[in-house]
């Protein structure tokens, strides 16, 4: 890699980290890009994939006030994203690398469908924390909220939910932080940032699975791979404490713009 490219790698991932805390979608900045480098879909992907770990996670530990009290019920839906994820990087190493590629600006294609509507999924998220007293720290499932989530507070159609949206995300993890607000603002009597939170958390246990996988089957490309969770490290710092100032329509434009290019560039 040139000096140039090392530079926008490292900026890249810088976006994606921020962006994944906040929003989601983050890996339309990474994956593109090491597309335009050269590096194949597949190696691209997987590369992608591992490099965006570290800020989901730090993004994750950023939001650790909202999720305080909720690891009960956090928990158990990241036993979803594990199976989720382990099924979708399957379904990817075990496909020829031609369905892949073919796939590729399909699944684009939705996530920037999904970044469109994502005000739409957020208000939806929103709404269920004014419907009706719900003590602070507090997601629940139920018509009765509780300071302290339950085995009954997981339901089979938010766990198998949160499988569907690891699968994809295993598969190709650009828009999954989207899909979980949408389905944690479906399922959860919550505010917002209590759903991103808990979207951080399932969104790093899906892609650390997925990583695993493509790191030990041999497709992962360690230069651009490392220098995208050195930058997406400081990204999810920065998206979990300073990330919500900015304007999302800005980030959203940016996002969009850049999978339609690569939408263009693939077909």
């Amino acid at each position: 890699m040139s000096p140039l490219h090392i530079v926008l790698v490292i900026l890249a991932g810088l976006g994606a980290g921020t962006i994944n805390s906040i929003v989601g979608s983050g890996s339309l900045l990474t994956f593109p890009l090491l597309l335009a480098i050269g590096y194949s879909p597949v190696v691209a992907n997987a590369s992608n994939t591992l490099g965006v770990v570290p800020g989901a996670v730090l993004g994750a530990y950023g939001y650790r006030e909202e999720l305080r009290g909720q690891w009960p019920l956090v928990g158990r839906l990241a036993v979803g994203s594990v199976l989720g994820g382990a099924t979708g990087a399957t379904l990817f190493l075990v496909l020829a690398p031609s369905v892949f590629k073919a796939a590729v600006p399909v699944l684009i294609g939705l996530a920037c469908v999904l970044i469109v509507i994502q005000p739409l999924i957020a208000r939806r998220a929103d709404r269920h924390s004014t419907e009706g007293p719900t003590p602070a720290g507090s997601l629940t499932t139920g018509s009765t909220a509780t300071a302290s989530l339950t085995i009954g507070s997981l339901t089979p159609g938010l766990f198998i939910a949160i499988f569907l949206v690891g699968i994809y995300g295993g598969y190709f993890g650009g828009g999954q932080g989207i899909m979980l607000i949408a389905v944690l603002g479906l399922f959860l009597r919550a505010s917002l940032q209590e759903v991103n939170g808990a979207k951080n958390v399932l969104a790093a246990t899906a892609n650390a699975v997925a990583a695993i996988a493509f790191t030990i089957a041999g497709h992962v490309a360690w230069e651009p791979a490392l220098l995208i969770a050195a930058g997406s490290a400081v990204g999810g710092i920065l998206g979990a404490r300073y990330g919500r100032r900015l304007s999302p329509l800005v980030l959203r434009c940016a996002v969009v713009v850049v999978g339609v290019v690569t939408i263009v560039r693939l077909s």
